[in-house]
């Protein structure tokens, strides 16, 4: 678990996660969270599916690596939006991340803070040395919680841009 200001950031469990993809707000009465509205996207969806599930449930793999990790509001005692990990670092020790806001708490910097806390829970992982995220070009706010967390532009495409962070003793949030 991370904590900052504003958020507790917690990894879901395989069964958390089962709970999670129901959308029936079983996975906060486990919590003790306030229910929430959210909706699961057909991306995130097919993610869960063909993925997430099957390597949260992969004993050989660490979880925290492929696991959702949802951030919970401390003032509402509510998720917020989660973040993944893309599978364990590879051999350069890149992570890749993908995140998202749930609808009636974007603009208010919560993802910026979430991305903080798993940029500063990641400089203490020894194999972590970089992190990349992938954005839609259009996504202007996605493209800022990265720049406000020292991301840098590597790569961009008719699409997408897809930014980078060399971890380095510095801490964020």
């Amino acid at each position: 678990m991370i904590e900052t200001a504003r958020l507790i950031i917690k990894p879901l469990t395989y069964d958390q996660l089962v709970k999670y993809t129901a959308c029936d707000n079983s996975l906060e009465e486990e919590l003790n969270l306030n229910p929430s509205s959210r909706t699961i996207s057909a991306e995130l969806k097919e993610a869960l599916e063909e993925t997430i599930l099957l390597n949260a449930a992969d004993q050989s793999k660490n979880y925290l690596y492929s696991t959702l990790w949802t951030a919970i509001s401390k003032e509402e005692n509510k998720m917020i939006g989660d973040l993944c990990i893309v599978g364990e670092p590879n051999e350069a020790g890149e992570i890749e991340i993908g995140y998202g806001t749930y609808d009636e708490f974007q603009g208010m910097g919560y993802m910026t803070e979430m991305v903080g806390g798993i940029v500063n829970w990641a400089k203490t992982q020894p194999m972590v040395k970089s992190i990349v995220a992938s954005t839609d070009k259009p996504n202007l706010a996605s493209h800022k919680v990265l720049q406000k967390n020292g991301f840098i532009k590597v790569e961009e495409s008719a699409i997408a841009i897809t930014w980078r962070l060399t971890l380095s003793g510095e801490s964020g949030f």
